[in-house]
């Protein structure tokens, strides 16, 4: 069966090759794009669907985000509201919850963010580990992760849990905590941050990730300047994410290699802390994502358009780079070429909107857009 969606308003592809294409439509076969252009040279097809001169983009990308956790933080979002600077600390309450949870709380809560994400047009999402932070509790998390996404982490080094010193829990997190987790992940990920994990430990959790077969993702100068980007750069990682605080070196770094730097709004809003610089790593040629960072500390979001339209507005990132780094971007970040755009050959993950394009998604924030949903080529 094909399907021929037309009607369409303006069709933002994704592909640096054609990325608009006014009064276009889609063909989907077996799950796929079969074919993308101008309505008027669209072949036939066996049903078609008219979205009445709608906007159309790929699904979104979210490329951080951490959905395995049980209890609430909001005493802690009062606090900051109310001029206490983010820490990073409040992690270990959720540490504590979600040790104490049971696995089908956790796997319905992690089911229901992706559903909710799902709902708002993110298609593709990777989820972390990092709420366990013990071996079995780490590898009951990516258990769960691994029934909802292929794009999964292992955060393991997140931070030093309570009652162990650091060198010991490098140790465990890289010999037997790694060695049952990276069954269920693709990736590994260290919080490379004052207060976590500092440079020599990053580079001996991810080089133990990398020789058991994992790519490698960073958190990176989120709350001050540091090592991180860096070491995401030498290392070939996929992303470094948050950026927040950058020198002219760690920009350089990013721009001459193939590293993404992964953006998230969400967390400078819901901290208060300054938004990162993106305007600045556009201009020097890195390729930029956004995501949501959904967790319940720091960024309790699963909206990606909320994310763009933070990044329009505080980052100073045109409607047209913040549709193609929460699309393109967030798929380049999770090093995938069959999603996060709209070309013959990519998996039919699309969203139709409730607006002629994607500009009135940082035109109208905080406004529901999505008018319909498909996800390997079906209607949800």
């Amino acid at each position: 069966m094909t399907t021929l969606i037309d009607g369409i308003g303006l069709l933002y592809t994704g592909d640096p090759e054609r990325e608009e294409i006014a009064d276009a439509a889609l063909v989907l076969e077996d799950g796929l794009i079969a074919w993308v252009g101008p309505a008027f040279e669209a072949p036939a097809a066996d049903t078609r669907v008219d979205v009445a001169g709608r906007g159309v983009i790929p699904g979104y990308v979210d490329s951080h985000a951490h959905l395995v956790f049980a209890g609430d933080r909001t005493a802690e979002f009062k606090a900051r509201m109310s001029g206490r600077p983010y820490t990073g600390g409040g992690i270990r309450t959720t540490v504590a919850a979600t040790r104490q949870a049971g696995y089908p709380e956790l796997a319905a809560r992690a089911r229901g963010l992706v559903n909710e994400m799902l709902a708002q047009g993110t298609t593709t999402v990777e989820i972390k580990s990092g709420y366990g932070l013990s071996v079995e509790d780490e590898r009951r998390s990516l258990e769960i992760a691994s029934g909802l996404t292929d794009e999964t982490t292992f955060l393991g080094a997140h931070v030093v849990p309570a009652g162990m010193d650091a060198d010991s829990y490098v140790r465990l997190v890289a010999g037997e905590m790694l060695d049952a987790c990276a069954p269920y992940a693709k990736w590994v990920d260290v919080f490379c941050e004052r207060g976590a994990f500092d440079g020599d430990q990053t580079r001996e959790i991810l080089a133990a990730g990398l020789k058991a077969g994992l790519g490698a993702r960073v958190h990176a100068n989120q709350l001050g300047e540091g090592p991180g980007v860096r070491i995401a750069c030498e290392l070939g990682a996929a992303s470094a994410d948050h950026c927040t605080h950058l020198t002219t070196a760690d920009v350089d770094a990013l721009a001459s290699s193939g590293t993404v730097a992964t953006l998230l709004p969400g967390a400078e809003f819901s901290t208060r802390s300054p938004y990162p610089d993106a305007r600045r790593l556009i201009d020097a040629g890195v390729t930029v994502a956004l995501a949501t960072d959904c967790n319940p500390g720091s960024s309790f979001t699963s909206s990606m358009a909320f994310c763009l339209a933070l990044a329009v507005r505080e980052m100073r990132m045109t409607p047209l780079e913040a549709i193609r780094a929460a699309t393109y971007g967030g798929a380049r970040a999770l090093r995938r070429t069959d999603v996060g755009w709209l070309r013959r050959g990519a998996r039919a993950d699309l969203v139709v909107l409730d607006a002629p394009s994607y500009v009135h998604l940082a035109y109208r924030p905080g406004v529901p857009l999505v008018h319909q949903v498909f996800h390997h080529g079906l209607l949800l």
